[in-house]
């Protein structure tokens, strides 16, 4: 078996090799030269004369990637892997389409790559973590949750904590209560627990001066604990409908205030936009007092319920409701609003897209985005609702029938990152668009590139306790990067300011930080582009300029290898930069190995005279 392996792997590559033949030899040539740029168009014409194969294939996609040319790299290394390759092809193939974001598909190639070079130290690393980039088809869970030990065998739902570790909640758990037709359950009343600082709650007990034989609650209580807001019924206030025929009375929702006298709830009170035509239910105060939340059906609604918001005056009088409009409501029904300390809205909902029934979702004022549904495990295809979130104690409550019944359970926030970078002109302090986001692990790796709005911000979701690295590049700008330091959850801020792009422009040379490669590669790397990119700019800007790049290495190594390696990396550099939309006659490039240091110390050199002699230096031979 063991020859069998040998001897298929000199069938192998004596088909690549034989696979270069006359049709293929000015692009040979001229990817052998390096020119990647005139290579890649010499291939691209055998394609469209029908006379392409896997090495034609294989051959364009190494020319793009070794100009960082990722979108064409990308589709030229998916028609050669349709055949066999070598373990490195799938590795270029891997990091170009992590390079677009790609990062399941990324991970896909690096296995196939792991499985054949399963000692090499990248094979190892990746086996070791290979799923720390972010999953893009599954939604980041957001949330665990636990039912409470305080849930009885009725209905309980709706549970607020208070700043004075109250939880409220309304509870049909009364059996010597009166039941209602509905669900056969006891009317509901309004009940308290304390929430005690081992995470667990006291036996709960009724609201007794809020509670009557109507139903009671749920309710919401004022930052300062002295108002709160609850649901009852219009038969408090004497108002309903009769059917005489049927001898039954109809009611609606009304929505009551009441303040705190001593440790009791007193002065109870009628909202004045109750009405017998509609219902109001559900409040949420916001943290100033000065803004109440709530469902209703009533006229304007753009469905059955919707959420709808009124001015609370300083007088204790209101305003006139308002709906909250599209971004919230639909055409199905929206309910159980809650508003957080941070202005963020959860509400549960059937009309928008979710697991089944009714679903939380999740809306953040202080931003221009859609409304997110919150995922499971909070949202099941039951009905999952009334989510409510003590921003103090980061902790939240929702309320679920997945068990047949309406249950209260604990949200724990799932411990996550936001990294909200804006980029601005560092002179001027003006929002950037279109400029180049990319974020990087702490291992270097690029896990995504996203580009600016109007804005100028872009947003990434990212683990906790993990370093990240931000690269910003914009045309016209000097590339930078930015460290985002691990955190234990929350938001953090980056502000990427960009250097206008002032290259020192001398009588005779363009003068550019040292064009990083990697060790004994000449590839261009993306930290490479970024410097390239300011060289790309000034040609842009001085449409005469003629360029000539010298390439040079420090004198450790052979006189040979060094002016081969220079020579290759020179080459490269040329290649980028016509791939930019530079025309080829204006840019050549030769390496020279140890041939000039800069400092000509011979056997005596020191690391900085070495880091002075690798340099590369772009000499202007025409303006």
């Amino acid at each position: 078996m063991k020859n069998l392996y040998i001897t298929l792997s000199f069938v192998i590559a004596s088909m690549t090799l034989s696979a270069q033949n006359k049709d293929t030899e000015k692009a040979d040539k001229l990817f052998n030269r390096f020119e990647y740029v005139d290579a890649s168009n010499e291939y691209l014409k055998l394609v469209d004369k029908g006379k392409a194969d896997n090495y034609v294939y294989k051959q364009l996609a190494d020319s793009y990637y070794n100009v960082f040319n990722t979108k064409e790299a990308i589709k030229w290394y998916a028609k050669a892997t349709q055949e066999k390759q070598d373990a490195e092809t799938y590795y270029r193939y891997a990091q170009m389409l992590k390079a677009e974001g790609k990062y399941e598909e990324s991970n896909v190639q690096m296995q196939k790559f792991a499985g054949m070079a399963p000692n090499d130290q990248r094979a190892v690393a990746f086996k070791q973590d290979p799923n720390y980039l972010p999953k893009l088809k599954s939604q980041t869970k957001l949330y665990d949750e636990k039912s409470l030990d305080i849930n009885s065998d009725q209905s309980d739902f709706g549970a607020v904590l208070t700043n004075d570790n109250t939880l409220y909640f309304a509870s049909a758990r009364n059996k010597s209560r009166k039941t209602y037709g509905w669900n056969e359950e006891p009317f509901l009343d309004l009940y308290k627990a304390t929430y005690n600082a081992n995470g667990t709650f006291s036996e709960p007990v009724t609201v007794s001066e809020i509670n009557t034989k109507f139903h009671d609650g749920p309710a919401s209580i004022t930052a300062d604990g002295n108002t709160m807001y609850f649901a009852s019924e219009s038969f408090k206030e004497g108002d309903f409908e009769k059917d005489k025929s049927k001898k039954l009375k109809f009611g609606q929702v009304y929505l009551f205030k009441a303040t705190k006298e001593g440790d009791k709830w007193g002065n109870v009170k009628a909202l004045p936009f109750n009405s017998k035509e509609y219902s109001v239910s559900n409040p949420s105060i916001s943290k100033d007092g000065k803004t109440l939340y709530f469902s209703s059906n009533m006229p304007g609604s753009l469905g059955g319920n919707d959420i709808w918001k009124v001015a609370v005056n300083a007088d204790g009088s209101f305003g006139t409701p308002e709906n909250l409009g599209t971004k919230v409501n639909t055409e199905g029904n929206e309910s159980f609003p809650f508003i957080t300390d941070d202005n963020k809205l959860f509400f549960a909902s059937d009309g928008r897209k979710g697991f089944g029934g009714l679903d939380v979702f999740l809306i953040d004022f202080n931003k221009k985005t859609d409304a997110i549904n919150v995922g499971a495990p909070v949202n099941t295809s039951k009905d999952d609702f009334a989510f409510t979130f003590n921003t103090a104690k980061n902790i939240g409550f929702f309320s679920s029938n997945r068990t047949g019944n309406d249950n209260i359970y604990q949200a724990t926030p799932v411990c996550g990152v936001e990294v909200v970078t804006i980029v601005r002109d560092a002179k001027t302090g003006a929002i950037l668009s279109d400029a180049r986001v990319a974020i990087l692990d702490d291992k270097k790796n690029v896990i995504e590139t996203r580009t600016t709005a109007a804005d100028g911000q872009v947003v990434y979701s990212v683990d906790c306790n993990r370093a990240y690295t931000l690269q910003v590049a914009k045309d016209g700008y000097e590339s930078n990067v930015f460290p985002v330091a691990k955190t234990n959850g929350g938001i953090v801020n980056v502000n990427a300011d960009l250097q206008p792009i002032d290259v020192i422009v001398t009588p005779t040379e363009i003068v550019l930080k040292e064009i990083f490669f990697e060790f004994n590669k000449s590839n261009i790397t993306q930290e490479g582009a970024f410097e390239l990119d300011k060289l790309v700019q000034v040609m842009k800007n001085n449409d005469q300029m003629v360029i000539m790049v010298k390439s040079h290495t420090d004198n450790r190594g052979s006189d040979a290898y060094n002016m081969n390696l220079s020579d290759r990396r020179a080459k490269s550099t040329v290649q980028y930069v016509i791939s930019k939309g530079i025309d080829k006659s204006r840019i050549s490039g030769k390496g020279y190995g140890e041939s000039e240091p800069k400092v000509d110390c011979k056997e005596n050199c020191t690391e900085e005279d070495h880091a002075k002699n690798r340099r590369s230096e772009f000499l202007i031979i025409k303006r």
